[in-house]
């Protein structure tokens, strides 16, 4: 079975039990925190899928360095590591997440620019993308790209809304290729 298929079946577990016992913000935090955790620790998986270290001391080592999460979190770490699934941490906080955010009517996305944008901007094209992509609120990482010479990308899902200078240079020169 793909792992794709296996994280949606435990992110829908956890979904439901965070419904269950209204602690789908908590959760979502938590998992937030492990999520970090397991981007910027390139040794932990490494440990977590070691032939060598019983599971035992695996789950011993996740009670420490998880102290104070909920036992739904450090359960379904312990389960994983059982199963032998430690990898597939991060696909599985991405799909609760999305569900999370699907249930509250919030979407993330991402907004390209050549510099930071200030914070009335991004809220500015916050408020503005909630109300185009029907949502309660729309949350916009902010990305650098100095590549885009001015103007912005926001990219939510598979849509891409590009008006950038550079974008539409390259619109401008397609344009004109097709009309030659």
């Amino acid at each position: 079975m793909s792992e794709a298929v296996v994280a949606k079946r435990y992110a829908d577990a956890l979904f439901q039990l965070g419904q269950d016992k209204s602690t789908l913000d908590n959760l979502l935090e938590e998992f937030r925190v492990v999520q970090h955790v397991f981007q910027n620790d390139s040794q932990l998986n490494i440990f977590l899928k070691h032939p060598r270290v019983n599971n035992a001391k695996k789950k011993q080592f996740l009670e420490n360095a998880f102290q104070g999460l909920s036992t739904e979190v450090l359960n379904t770490l312990k389960l994983l590591v059982d199963r032998g699934r430690s990898e597939i941490v991060p696909a599985i906080i991405n799909h609760f997440t999305q569900m999370v955010n699907d249930a509250k009517g919030i979407a993330e996305g991402k907004v390209y620019s050549v510099r930071e944008l200030s914070d009335t901007e991004k809220t500015e094209l916050e408020n503005t993308f909630a109300k185009r992509f029907n949502k309660q609120k729309i949350n916009l990482e902010n990305v650098v790209d100095p590549s885009l010479l001015g103007g912005v990308k926001i990219r939510m899902g598979n849509t891409i809304i590009d008006g950038t200078i550079s974008g539409k240079l390259r619109s401008f020169e397609r344009n004109l290729k097709l009309g030659s």
